[in-house]
């Protein structure tokens, strides 16, 4: 039998990549779910983060004793542990299309959260149904198909905003992104071996407080009036708070999130198991995505409303040596913090800038695979997969902007001003149910490229049974913002286009057999 140690030297350098992956994550929950959401401190430092600590250190422990299982099993010693944490992805649209909206809709922050966890909790029953279902999904819906609807989100909403903001401060922020981002397109080593996310938040802490004690304004300016107060914020069950809106009407109507963000943790992390296999470690499908998904659904009944993932980059921790130690560094690390509620004197130490390149990162990595990870003639089904994503950003920059000059979505569209300028109903109905329709646009495009047309014409049908029933391109704009509009005939233009179009391929699949 071999020895094989709980932590070996090289844990470290896996144990900072990690950690500061997470950590980003936790000061984005921190910084945006007040920020969009309006949700309190009280309950995101008292209830989101211990949530999510516990549902991180409990994953990091179970893939860590897996490793150790597979060592075991194999006689080896260099078996490197699944990376674990909160779903980057799912984050954003958790809070960007779910909360944020329930939130402006009701002005209530505790019912947005709550909505949040639900969401969380269906996102966990997905992704424990994909242990058992999983290889099938994969098998029905074209690669391009979902790694499109990523990459749109990816460019989007999770790299736009943050590229704005490190350009907005390029005196803070450029150094380390471009750190980050030459360090992991390189793979240089870096002096004193340090791990190149480690270094920036270094580095761009450095630069925020050498600005502050310069009297630079504008830059880095934490709140210090409170002070540094460490409480120690155990987690409290909110099982009734889950279960009691399982049936709300604000749960169902972003189903049309919800599902498609399950299905892509689904299959993204049998993508990274299989990563993990080309690598020479090869876990066992069921038991991983189950871990997963009890993960997300535990975290749902803690408090948190973020959703748990097996991490890309199983074969660069392991290039880099690290072995289970890393995992389990991680989890008591970001545990630590969560329920001693010094996250809050991290965000007043650390700038978000300095480790924002780590978001620009993650999206230009997920775009690029959404080209390299499908066949070549499949470009094209990637590129019409965009769309969606960007008419959804493009209205929120919109919105966003009339909010802030003192007007609305609503005023605006109703005296016309827009006309002859932005055809901005075709940009609401692209936007409406937008994962939908990214999905089954580039599906529609992969199938026409193979020549399988009833299969396109399938997907067409799906689309117009959708727009019918106001699951995509329908909505309702008032005042308060735009609604879904759910229902017989939601969409009914869309959904007579579509069958038109499903009609239309079926007549070329038959044409096309002669």
């Amino acid at each position: 039998m071999i020895y094989y140690p709980w932590f070996v030297r090289k844990d470290l350098d896996g144990f900072f990549g990690l950690a500061i992956d997470n950590l980003i994550q936790l000061m984005l929950i921190a910084t945006l779910s007040g920020r969009i959401a309006g949700i309190p401190e009280g309950i995101i430092f008292g209830s989101i983060l211990p949530g999510a600590a516990i549902s991180i250190v409990i994953g990091n422990i179970f893939y860590s004793v897996q490793a150790r299982q597979l060592a075991a099993r194999t006689g080896r010693d260099d078996v490197t542990a699944l990376p674990y944490g909160i779903n980057t992805v799912s984050l954003f649209a958790y809070i960007f299309f779910i909360m944020g909206p329930v939130y402006h809709e009701t002005n209530d922050p505790v019912f947005a959260w709550k909505v949040g966890l639900v969401a969380c909790f269906f996102s966990g029953v997905i992704e424990t149904i994909g242990a058992f279902v999983g290889d099938w999904l994969r098998r029905v819906t074209p690669r391009a198909a979902l790694l499109s609807t990523l990459a749109g989100i990816a460019v989007t909403f999770i790299s736009m905003e943050f590229t704005f903001q490190i350009f907005d401060k390029p005196a803070l922020a450029l150094i380390p992104m471009a750190i980050i981002l030459f360090y992991y397109m390189s793979h240089v080593k870096l002096p004193g071996g340090l791990p190149g996310g480690l270094l920036a938040v270094m580095v761009g802490t450095v630069i925020a407080w050498t600005l502050r004690f310069s009297g630079v304004s504008g830059y880095f300016e934490p709140d210090w009036s409170k002070g540094i107060a460490v409480n120690v914020n155990l987690p409290v069950p909110v099982i009734g708070d889950v279960f009691s809106l399982l049936g709300s009407e604000y749960v169902w109507r972003y189903m049309s999130i919800i599902i498609p963000m399950g299905l892509f943790n689904v299959v993204g992390s049998l993508q990274n198991l299989e990563s993990a296999e080309a690598a020479g470690d090869r876990y066992e499908t069921k038991s991983s995505l189950l871990a997963n998904g009890i993960g997300s659904i535990l975290a749902s009944f803690l408090g948190s409303c973020f959703p748990t993932t097996i991490y890309i980059g199983h074969p660069g921790w392991k290039a880099l040596g690290a072995r289970t130690g890393y995992s389990v560094l991680n989890g008591v690390f970001i545990t630590f913090i969560c329920l001693t509620g010094t996250m809050d004197a991290v965000l007043k130490i650390i700038p978000l800038e300095a480790g924002v390149g780590i978001l620009l990162w993650i999206g230009i990595i997920i775009v690029a695979q959404s080209f390299q990870e499908t066949p070549k003639s499949h470009a094209l089904a990637v590129a019409m997969g965009l769309f969606p994503a960007l008419a959804s950003w493009g209205l929120n920059m919109v919105d966003s902007g009339l909010r802030a000059a003192g007007t609305n979505l609503y005023t605006t569209v109703s005296s016309g001003a827009f006309k002859g300028i932005i055809p901005i109903n075709g940009m609401i109905a692209l936007s409406q149910g937008f994962i939908f329709t990214s999905m089954i646009l580039s599906a529609m495009s992969v199938y026409v490229i193979e020549r399988e047309y009833w299969k396109a014409s399938l997907w067409a049908f799906s689309a117009s049974i959708m727009s019918y029933f106001g699951i995509i391109h329908a909505y309702s704009l008032t005042s308060l913002g735009i609604g879904n509009k759910f229902g017989i005939g939601a969409a009914t233009e869309f959904a007579v286009c579509y069958t038109a179009v499903a009609i239309f391929l079926f007549i070329l699949h038959f044409k096309n057999c002669k």
